[in-house]
């Protein structure tokens, strides 16, 4: 495995934002599918789910429920059209590569849960680079020998 993404890739890809040329470009140049995880999938589909709660409670944050069916279709048609893949992880694993992550570096730099388990999930697959536009995040990745591109 070459590169892992986090959910601020995803969800650039899938709403405009700053970030969103720069995630679809990156995605596009690519020949192989981009391997997403059942937890990367939950926090993506959560975080949509919640947006939408936002939303129905005041109009200026958040976004509305079409705009939440259209992301989570859109997500599911690039699964089945082979851009993405869900690949399985041995969460036993990734969970005492987490817990290492959280020793060394939580006090310090205040990494939060899905991140470490995010960057703890790539460097199980063996990946070299790791997706992401939120710098406490890519920090966390670049002191864990990973290639940030995008942050």
């Amino acid at each position: 495995m070459i590169a892992y993404p986090d959910c601020s890739f995803l969800c650039a890809v899938y709403r405009l934002q700053d970030n969103s040329t720069r995630a679809i470009a990156w995605l596009q140049r690519q020949e192989d599918p981009l391997p997403l995880t059942s937890l990367l999938l939950y926090e993506f589909r959560q975080s949509v789910r919640f947006q939408t709660f936002l939303f129905a409670s005041d109009r200026t944050r958040g976004y509305s429920a079409r705009e939440r069916t259209a992301m989570l279709e859109k997500l599911e048609l690039n699964i089945a059209a082979g851009a993405f893949k869900v690949v399985p992880a041995d969460w036993a694993a990734v969970h005492a590569l987490a817990e290492r992550l959280s020793v060394q570096h939580t006090a310090i730099a205040g990494n939060r849960s899905f991140d470490i388990l995010h960057v703890a999930t790539a460097l199980h697959f063996g990946a070299r680079e790791f997706l992401t536009f939120d710098e406490r995040q890519a920090t966390l990745a670049r002191a864990e020998g990973l290639h940030v591109s995008l942050a």
